[in-house]
């Protein structure tokens, strides 16, 4: 769900945060200080001298039996890294301690008090919201990104504290203190070379929606012979991912030693290494185009989903009218339909297709990998508009059977939709996790009443709420039925424009919307769609695509070439 990315926690399979750096060697466990009457709880508060204005957030405190990496590094979404519990804090002065009790909600564990007693590694963290004042008259509290891809643990200005070793016994009770002393630092946003370039501007329309000034950027890749041929221009392929600030295709120009466990999951998924990506990428009869990846975090997610949305702004517009003939103007691009082709995997596999849906008089093409759901009647495994929870399959009387939101290339199911939906309540309330199942919400769904995404089941009991799928639907959104009620407008426009590959154990069942989508796109006539459609077999998870990235990109210009105008001169940018 890109999940790749987000939910990269495995080389080449997705996984939710971050998981870098180490800390603290352990010290003897510091006996937590009784709280036995008064129940269990944390108390976090910072010194004004690290921060010295009220703030408006979420405060967790992190329980490990590891140290290394430290407890905030070590979460993850999809394992068994370490204990998270959180509350939100309004206003919360210098001094003043934001309590996270019994009562603050937990994950895996729901509560304080379900901790087993021992000796544990704890950490606090607040995550710092931003005051919203948008254009659609709504006042909202989240986080503002600063260029690291809202991620909490990692975000510049976020405060956190050392690491404490504490013995907890919720029997007995505890009162265990931390001070918030340290604060992370700003990304570091990597040099330009004479190959890539960074690029990032300030919206005007996201700006104006946002009442705060909000950015986009990209990452380019220049061809060779780009600085010595300066009468050519290029087509330009965009990449949809999740933020990163690496060279598209994973570009790298020094040769690394791999491990051969890391190259046998680069073999599987049909990918190469980054230097031998480089290695064609130089080479002879290479075509020679431009590669941007994207960036578009918003306060919801490290990515927009490059469409217009009510609760995330306009993206897609923003996007398309804004950093995209900024980077033509700044780069030697052909500026035309035929010249501007997308990909992506993952979240970038549905942001590739819906692209080149609601811009298919700007777009040539689309290669989309193992896409989020693009047929909601396969939202993972449910069908959203007829089944009525989203955590258990319909249909079974004396038993319950889950949903699961991850499962392995062998069929081994890792965790349920019950479990991830727990996660992201406690990483954020109203719809702030800034995790992937919230960030659909964000962008498919309505605003509800508190000026919030709608949520489109309910995070405690799994509930679906069937009016914010059929918005969803009917905004566009369900690729596949926007494809087929609006064929006759899209279709002149699309044929022979759309390829879609995934693999047939995708890791969170994306193949299931795409075997719905081949079925809507089969059956679409005046004109045929002459869309294209490969599957990885047998057992290719996610992250499997149909060629290397260099075997990709020639797919691209060979379709470049092809749908060139009558009289364009293609040969200006295949020396």
């Amino acid at each position: 769900m890109t999940f790749c990315g987000r939910i990269e926690a495995r080389a080449l399979v997705c996984g939710t945060f971050l998981l870098i750096g180490a800390l603290l060697a352990g010290s003897r466990p510091m006996a937590a200080q009784s709280a036995a009457g008064t129940g269990t709880k944390f108390e976090v508060s910072f010194p004004a001298a690290v921060h010295g204005e009220k703030i408006t957030g979420r405060v967790f405190v992190f329980i490990a039996k590891k140290n290394e990496p430290e407890p905030r590094l070590g979460i993850d979404g999809l394992g068994d890294a370490g204990l998270m519990f959180a509350v939100d804090v309004s206003a919360l002065t210098p001094g003043q301690a934001g309590v996270v009790d019994a009562s603050a909600l937990g994950s895996p564990l729901r509560s304080l008090r379900d901790v087993p007693a021992g000796d544990y590694y704890v950490q606090a963290l607040v995550n710092v919201y931003t005051e919203f004042h948008r254009a659609d008259g709504h006042t909202i509290w989240a986080h503002m990104d600063q260029w690291e891809g809202q991620q909490f643990n990692l975000s510049p200005g976020n405060l956190y504290s050392e690491v404490q070793m504490v013995h907890l016994d919720p029997a007995a009770g505890y009162d265990v203190k931390l001070s918030l002393t340290k604060v992370i630092p700003a990304v570091k946003v990597p040099a330009d070379t004479p190959w890539v370039k960074h690029v990032k501007i300030q919206s005007e329309m996201l700006t104006k929606f946002w009442g705060h000034p909000m950015f986009l950027g990209a990452v380019v890749l220049l061809p060779k012979g780009y600085e010595e041929h300066l009468e050519a221009r290029y087509p330009t392929i965009y990449q949809h991912t999740h933020f990163h600030l690496s060279e598209p295709f994973d570009f790298f120009t020094e040769k690394r030693e791999l491990s051969e466990g890391f190259r046998e999951q680069l073999r599987d998924a049909n990918k190469e290494s980054g230097y031998e990506f480089y290695e064609s990428w130089n080479g002879e009869k290479f075509p020679r185009m431009i590669a941007v990846t994207l960036q578009h975090p918003t306060p919801y997610f490290d990515d927009s989903y490059a469409v217009n949305s009510v609760n995330n702004g306009p993206y897609g517009d923003a996007i398309v009218k804004e950093l995209i003939p900024y980077l033509e103007s700044h780069f030697r691009m052909i500026a035309k339909p035929y010249a501007r082709v997308l990909t992506g995997g993952s979240t970038g596999g549905w942001e590739s297709l819906a692209s080149q849906v609601f811009y298919p008089d700007f777009f040539g093409g689309t290669w989309t990998m193992y896409p989020d759901p693009i047929d909601f009647r396969r939202y993972l495994a449910m069908n959203v508009y007829e089944d009525e929870n989203a955590f258990f399959e319909p249909g079974h009387e004396y038993l319950q059977a889950p949903r699961y939101l991850m499962r392995n290339a062998d069929g081994q199911t890792e965790i349920t939709v019950q479990q991830f939906s727990q996660l992201e309540d406690v990483l954020g309330s109203h719809g702030r996790s800034a995790q992937q199942l919230e960030i659909w919400e964000a962008t498919y769904g309505p605003i509800g009443e508190d000026g919030y995404p709608k949520p489109l089941w309910n995070k405690q009991t799994g509930k679906i709420d069937h009016s914010v799928a059929l918005y969803m639907r009917d905004h566009g959104y369900d690729l596949s039925y926007n494809l087929r009620t609006n064929w006759a407008t899209l279709g002149p426009k699309l044929r022979g424009k759309i390829h879609v590959s995934v693999g047939d154990m995708d890791n969170f069942y994306l193949n299931l919307a795409v075997y719905k989508l081949e079925g809507t796109m089969k059956a679409l006539q005046n004109p045929p769609c002459d869309c294209e459609f490969q599957y990885g077999r047998p057992m290719k998870g996610h992250g499997w695509q149909p060629g290397t990235h260099a075997e990709m990109i020639r797919w691209m210009g060979k379709h470049v070439e092809k749908n060139a105008p009558a009289g364009e001169k293609t040969a200006d940018w295949n020396y």
